[in-house]
């Protein structure tokens, strides 16, 4: 599988245009539809706003207008197509509303069981890094996060500028753990006056609070000055009314960047850090541990 950035580099994209559409026929609806369908069986989960994007390209047959009006629009084909079981509704990546729940269990060989399959080996042990991930909201959280999970990292969707509770929670939980090794934070954001902002604060109150012993890095992976033109990115204006952050003349939103090249930037970032094979090592471990955990349960359910 190819993850270095040449591998990247080999994908084309577009530069989204402005069609007006007033009301679609049934038979423009179908186009859209079996459009929107196509880009998320080749690639899922992705946010409504990736598919929003995607649908933006000029060379589709039905693109639908760059604007909130076309975001609606697509926003509805993918409720529709989810209702009538065209497309499963796991392929749209959502953690904007999640409930909160008490699991229990009938015994303690279940919980064993039921713990076999979430045990993870500590992938990072033999790392000269630490590693985790930052993004500004939940809509890109829900698209990168089966990579910080494969790749055992956590994972914070700050929701914005990040408020002084959450950057101190992150920071003390670091500290708790005593282990000086080097943390790599690497962050995902829009790219407009206020985007460009939120990840140079986050990095700011973090240090604040961070273990002087800690030696952090914060790289910005995404969306960057550079990313717009390298793969065509689709823009907006800039508000004229926002004073912020005068170097940027455009922007681009995280979701422009296609789902799956978003997670082979973060997975090529990650595994960056990672000694070669431990992701292979660590998944042989995790399987002999579960295996291990399994027969626990099972002599437990005989002894009762």
């Amino acid at each position: 599988m190819k993850t270095s950035q040449q591998s990247i580099n080999d994908k084309s994209f577009y530069r989204a245009g402005t069609l007006k559409r007033i009301r679609r026929t049934n038979h423009q609806l179908d186009q859209l539809d079996n459009q929107i369908v196509g880009v998320l069986e080749d690639d899922h989960p992705q946010s409504v706003r990736h598919v929003f994007y995607r649908m933006t390209d000029p060379r589709l047959p039905e693109s639908v207008e760059k604007s909130d009006a076309g975001y609606r629009h697509v926003q509805d084909r993918c409720v529709k197509l989810r209702r009538s079981g065209r497309i499963p509704y796991a392929w749209i990546a959502d953690m904007s509303r999640r409930g909160y729940y008490v699991h229990t269990y009938a015994d303690a060989s279940e919980f064993i069981s039921k713990m076999a399959g979430l045990y993870r080996a500590d992938l990072w042990a033999d790392s000269d890094h630490r590693c985790e991930v930052w993004c500004e909201s939940r809509s890109i959280a829900s698209v990168i996060q089966r990579v910080c999970t494969e790749m055992a990292v956590d994972l914070y969707p700050c929701g914005g500028f990040a408020s002084l509770s959450f950057a101190h929670y992150a920071a003390e939980q670091h500290n708790r753990m005593k282990d000086y090794r080097p943390l790599t934070i690497f962050y995902i954001g829009d790219y407009d006056p206020a985007g460009v902002m939120i990840d140079r604060s986050l990095e700011r109150e973090l240090r604040l609070h961070l273990d002087s012993r800690i030696d952090m890095s914060f790289d910005r992976i995404g969306i960057n000055e550079s990313q717009i033109a390298e793969f065509d990115l689709p823009t907006k204006p800039r508000k004229k009314s926002d004073t912020r952050s005068q170097q940027v003349i455009s922007t681009v939103e995280a979701e422009a960047m296609p789902a799956h090249i978003l997670r082979d930037l973060l997975r090529y970032s990650i595994e960056s850090l990672l000694p070669e094979g431990a992701l292979h090592a660590a998944k042989i471990a995790e399987q002999s541990e579960r295996e291990g955990l399994e027969i626990l349960a099972q002599h437990l359910r005989g002894a009762q």
